[in-house]
């Protein structure tokens, strides 16, 4: 096939993916496919294929692909665009684009037209660099500039035209240097001045990058234009590489860069603010660093296939505005949202593509001048989408340059095109390896086949920077938009999350026993607000679900699934997520029983605490409970008033249940007792004497009111709770054997559980003292040192404790997630129980059981007592200044325990604890059918 046959191959084969957007476009905007809507991709195949006749007759030899590339890239760019147009503050830009397009495309064939032979601009090249300079340079006229958007770029007149002479300047600057380059370049090559064992060129040679060094500094000073003034000077920079394959100069003119770039930081605000957006964008989310912030969460939102074409909110959609300027500066974020990771590495893949296709026609240019021109132009484009895609993805700082074929722009559109013109003709002028090898060219600058393959190195190690700089781009969006996606989309202020979850039907959140928690409510204006019908019934497990505050307890730990975006009951769910459609969330069933999760908010009536019930042989949550407690819709005024008044010291949010630390008081007696047991340091009838008072470690250890109970038997004093024999226990068993024990039952270990759980703790045995491990083993923290005072332990962990001893020495796994249903029913997730430790052997647990037995029925425990059910307890108060925490922790049946109870109560007089959970596992075992 011949170049221009292939070309129409290629144009052929663009022009379905071109269509496709356009489709797929008017399907989500509820129209349907005819001439109206698919007109534009239409009308623009149809200037290309006259574009590809202009060149089968004005370029036959030229390179194939570019032409295709353009027409996708252009084609993908008024896509998007007209997608924006409902949004835009002029909702014709993309009429106005497509219109622009065409005079590109006439621009190109004139330019074809025109240049037949680029050898001749070596004899017009000052003409070009002053025709260059004064159009770069002519904003700064103050009746022919305009600053837009913080940029002094353009000329025209205000709301009528405005044009930024810049995109042409670029251009002839470029065509300047080609020949300049052309004619000085073995010069240029030549280093004379010697220092030391090296040379190095002499200052007249180093002018040429000096002076294009000055004016980058020029255009970032006075146009305030750092996008600009960064690719003048590395396509300058490109181009001297290629020109003379002197390494020197890109090291000096990186260096020349890096002086420039760190003055400018120093002495101008608008780059400081340029960086500083960079450096933290989240710092200032509604003010200077908004675009940047929006653009993350947008791409975080395309994934790898994208939210569909026209559904993503950086254009603008469910409430939101789009991103401003999205049109030109971050057109790119929105195709990186609507068709994902692989869309928009394709339209990378295109920049690659041109820049590949740019170097070949450089290599294959007959004469110097037209392969410096097709280096520089190639330059210009990829350099143009490198900077600006790293800027909207935060790789490098913002610039606010368009993306070359794809952002909207007239100025910019047509110097793209006028740049194709340009490296369709170098291509057309191409000789081929055979034929220079045939004969050399005999004009001004006669080219060498050495210097042919000398070249080649150079364009060579060119396309491996560009190809590089593309991959850290595709790296870069992975991070973003696959890595990194879970986090920018949980961030408390992504309005995009949040935008998107008002519209969609939030799972329900209900008790075992059906009673609903939480759930979402359709409203007038189609989005859904979340109540909470059951109004402070586990309030504290379910959290909360807003678009200001964000989420917390189930709302949060189940966020995922509520939304529908995780535990999928069918195939059709994976798609419908795979494919952006909206569903309603997943259903999430809890282990709580509404019956039992009363009754542990009713035993903490009047008081701050928690209670907790478990089943002993699974782990599941029967109830947890915390005080104080709230109606769970008035969480925002709560979280408000607390936002207001930091200092205020309200903890009615808090769940005191898991995120609480107590000292646990007699209630510890049971780790300290099974410890014993397990290690047959003393048994049940061991006798020990218990004053009200006893020094130990050179400091008193003392029972409850210092009650002298004489000498009794282990087994007695854990009914009668005596500190003085659990303190001469615990040095028995001395530090490091007590902590051991403790920690076989959870203490110092990470829990994995729904609900944020702190870590109950212990000391570290070598720095407990021996009057330290006989207070620590009555369940008394009192150490002062680098590790924690301990015992401190959480209301759960204590249930947990009281789980080992009903369940043969295991612990299982606390979870509060039962099941998960989809919008039809179907579930997706059951709840499997697993063992988190062995914290003692059958036997001791058992024999441990029975010595609690003995609290209930013979000591302090009596009040836990329940007629026709045995119950096995522990007592406990935990002595502080302010006043006394009252524990307990019974077990029932006792003979088969079904259920664990855990309580504390604040400030509370010493038995009340009791009382109260007597009352929880009485409820508890009628839900069970037991009693």
């Amino acid at each position: 096939m011949t170049r221009r046959n292939i070309e129409l191959v290629l144009l052929c084969v663009a022009a379905p993916i071109v269509v496709l957007l356009f489709a797929m476009l008017a399907i989500n905007q509820g129209q349907s496919l005819n001439a109206n809507t698919l007109g534009a991709p239409i009308g623009i195949f149809v200037a290309f294929v006259i574009a590809h006749v202009a060149v089968r007759r004005f370029a036959p030899g030229a390179d194939p692909a570019i032409l295709p590339i353009a027409f996708a890239l252009s084609g993908i760019g008024i896509a998007f665009i007209t997608r924006l147009a409902p949004y835009a503050e002029k909702s014709n830009i993309a009429l106005n684009q497509v219109m622009w397009l065409f005079l590109g495309v006439a621009c190109m064939v004139v330019v074809l037209v025109l240049f037949r032979n680029l050898e001749k601009i070596a004899n017009y090249k000052y003409t070009l660099m002053i025709v260059g300079f004064v159009l770069l340079l002519s904003p700064l006229i103050p009746v022919l500039g305009q600053e837009i958007n913080g940029s002094r770029i353009w000329i025209g007149i205000p709301g009528v035209f405005s044009f930024q002479p810049g995109e042409i300047a670029k251009i002839t600057i470029v065509l300047f240097l080609a020949g300049y380059l052309a004619q000085n370049r073995e010069m240029l090559s030549v280093f004379t001045w010697r220092v030391g064992p090296f040379n190095l060129p002499d200052i007249r040679t180093l002018l040429p990058l000096l002076l294009m060094w000055v004016v980058a500094l020029l255009i970032v000073v006075f146009e305030k234009d750092l996008g600009s003034a960064l690719v003048f000077f590395f396509v300058f920079l490109i181009m001297l590489y290629v020109a003379t394959g002197k390494k020197f100069y890109l090291v000096v003119g990186l260096v020349l860069i890096a002086i420039g770039g760190v003055g400018a930081y120093l002495e101008f605000t608008h780059v400081q603010t340029r960086v500083d957006i960079w450096l933290d964008p989240f710092a200032d989310t509604q003010n200077r660093g908004y675009q940047l912030v929006q653009s993350l969460y947008s791409f975080a939102d395309g994934d790898l296939f994208g939210v569909g074409v026209g559904r993503g909110l950086a254009g603008g959609g469910n409430g939101l505005p789009p991103i401003p300027v999205a049109e030109s500066d971050f057109i790119f974020t929105i195709i990186g949202e609507e068709i994902g990771l692989l869309g928009a590495a394709g339209v990378l893949l295109l920049f690659l593509c041109f820049a590949i296709r740019g170097f070949v026609t450089a290599a294959r240019a007959k004469n110097d001048v037209s392969s410096f021109v097709a280096v520089g132009l190639t330059s210009i484009i990829v350099l143009q989408a490198f900077i600006i895609v790293g800027g909207v993805t935060r790789l490098i700082p913002l610039t606010g340059l368009t993306l070359p074929f794809i952002s909207q722009g007239g100025s910019s559109l047509l110097a793209s095109f006028i740049i194709v013109g340009f490296l369709l003709r170098c291509g057309d002028e191409g000789t081929g390896v055979g034929t220079e090898m045939a004969s050399a060219t005999t004009s001004l600058h006669a080219n060498s086949v050495l210097g042919r393959v000398s070249l080649g190195k150079r364009l060579t190690h060119g396309m491996i920077i560009f190809s590089a700089m593309f991959a850290l781009l595709v790296a870069n969006l992975t991070l973003i938009m696959v890595v990194q996606a879970d986090y920018y989309q949980n961030m408390p202020g992504n309005n995009h999350t949040l935008a998107k979850e008002a519209n969609t039907e939030r799972g329900t959140i209900s008790t075992y026993d059906g009673v609903v928690l939480a759930q979402s409510v359709r409203q007038d204006d189609g989005t859904y607000e979340r109540v909470y019908p059951a109004g402070d019934l586990a309030s504290h497990v379910v959290g909360y679900a807003s678009q200001q505050y964000g989420t917390s307890g189930i709302e949060a730990a189940e966020n995922d699934t509520l939304k529908g975006q995780s535990n999928f009951a069918s195939w059709t769910d994976v798609l419908n997520s795979f494919a952006g459609i909206s569903t309603p969330g997943n259903d999430v069933t809890l282990t709580l029983n509404s019956k039992i999760q009363q009754a542990a908010q009713d035993a903490l009536s009047g008081y701050s605490g928690a209670c907790v019930v478990l089943d002993p042989d699974t782990g599941a949550v029967l109830g947890m409970a915390s005080a104080p407690t709230y109606n769970a819709a008035d969480f925002e005024a709560l979280l408000q008033k607390a936002a207001e008044n930091p200092d205020s010291g309200d903890s009615t949010l808090l769940n005191r249940a898991t995120q609480a630390l107590y000292a646990p008081g007699s209630t510890f007696k049971i780790v300290t007792l099974s410890a014993a047991l397990e290690d047959d340091v003393a048994k049940e009838d061991t006798v020990y004497s218990s004053p009200g008072t006893m020094e130990i470690g050179n400091a008193p250890v003392t029972n409850f009111n210092k009650n002298d109970y004489g000498d009794i038997t282990l087994a007695r004093a854990m009914e009668l709770s005596s500190n003085t024999v659990f303190g001469q226990l615990g040095i028995q068993l001395d530090a490091e054997r007590l902590v051991a024990a403790a920690a076989k039952y959870g203490f110092n270990q990470d829990l994995d559980f729904e609900l944020p759980v702190s870590t109950s703790l212990m000391p570290e045995p070598a720095e407990m003292t021996e009057w330290e491990t006989a207070w620590a083993a009555a369940g008394e923290p009192v150490g002062n040192h680098k590790s924690p005072a301990g015992p401190q332990a959480t209301v759960l962990e204590m249930a947990l404790v009281g789980s080992a001893i009903a369940n043969d020495g295991a612990i299982m796994d606390p979870y509060l997630v039962e099941g998960i249903y989809n919008a039809s029913g179907e579930r997706s997730y059951t709840a499997s129980p697993g063992k988190f430790l062995q914290a003692v052997s059958k036997e001791t647990a058992n024999r441990v059981k029975t010595v609690m037995e003995g609290v209930v029925k013979n000591g302090t425990g009596t009040a836990a007592a329940i007629e026709g059910v045995s119950v096995a307890g522990k007592t406990g108060t935990a002595e502080k200044p302010d006043g006394n925490d009252s524990w307990f922790v019974g077990l029932a049946p006792a003979d088969n325990p079904r259920v664990v109870v855990a309580i504390n109560l604040e400030h509370a007089q010493e038995g009340t604890g009791t009382e109260r959970a007597q009352n929880v596992l009485k409820t508890a075992l009628q839900v069970q059918g037991l009693l």
